[in-house]
């Protein structure tokens, strides 16, 4: 009826039946209620988000650089060992940030700080709940790798006017690992089987996919292995951006495809885990 008297449709306010705000605003107050939870932590991270840096490049780049120069850097592409390994540490600085973020900050949120479960009172739905959380934590990917790139160019390891998409590359990676780990984590009834995520997935990637040598240094038959892993398309793209060498066209929207392929895939298991997980 004209008034609003009797039954009929509900008001719909910002063209959404019932008032809900659409999918990208909720997904942002998700995203806000992390960063609100955030500004209680971010002094306590700053340190580590530049110390961090500092202490890898130290040892691994001059510390076992100097040894590793001395016997020539050929198989290095001719560059110092401190050049050689900075971005590749960054691609994997990425990976861990994110899957860090993406596990037991996961499981907590379910089953000890109980935000999810809080955030289902709200408006927000599982799949905003989230597409939110993910938002977060390739944010804090971001800032642990701007500063990482900084302490990069401070060191002297940039060597190519493409280090400017780095960030944006270490981004895509740790968002790649990111989405399919939160997706599995809130699947979880018992903390432990994170530990496996990385004693048995980051750990070994670090060690083979050429983050501290080259995969050419690995027998054949591991070869094709090491190539298959998402970090070594995160080495080898932020590697040739840092050196300017070793990338073509090709390379690059193979490796961006690789790392946006999984990053997708984790997206759309997130929509399914999050609904049965907490959907009521």
């Amino acid at each position: 009826m004209p008034g609003g008297m009797g039954g009929g449709e509900p008001p719909i306010r910002g063209g959404i039946p019932g008032g809900r705000p659409p999918g990208a605003a909720l997904s942002l107050r998700a995203f806000r209620c992390w960063l609100t939870t955030y500004r209680r932590l971010w002094r306590s991270s700053v340190w580590s988000s530049f110390l961090g840096p500092v202490f890898y490049l130290a040892a691994m780049g001059y510390g076992l650089g100097s040894l590793v120069d001395k016997n020539g850097t050929a198989s290095l592409g001719g560059v110092p060992y401190v050049v050689f390994v900075a971005p590749a540490i960054l691609a994997f600085q990425a990976m861990n940030t994110g899957i860090s973020n993406a596990s037991f900050p996961v499981y907590s949120s379910v089953h000890w700080s109980r935000i999810y479960l809080a955030a289902q009172a709200t408006q927000l739905r599982p799949a905003d709940i989230y597409r939110g959380h993910v938002m977060f934590i390739t944010m804090r990917v971001a800032m642990n790798s701007a500063c990482f790139i900084v302490v990069m160019a401070a060191f002297g390891t940039i060597r190519s006017a493409w280090a400017a998409l780095l960030l944006p590359v270490a981004a895509l990676t740790g968002l790649a690992f990111a989405a399919p780990v939160a997706a599995w984590s809130v699947t979880l009834d018992k903390d432990y089987p994170m530990n496996y995520v990385f004693r048995f997935g980051a750990v070994p990637m670090m060690l083979f996919s050429g983050t501290f040598f080259p995969v050419s240094r690995l027998p054949g038959w591991l070869q094709p292995v090491a190539y298959a892993t998402p970090l070594w398309h995160a080495v080898a793209l932020c590697r040739g951006l840092s050196l300017g060498i070793g990338l073509s066209a090709w390379s690059v929207a193979a490796h961006v495809g690789y790392l946006a392929a999984i990053a997708a895939a984790g997206l759309w298991a997130g929509s399914v885990t999050y609904r049965r997980r907490l959907y009521v």
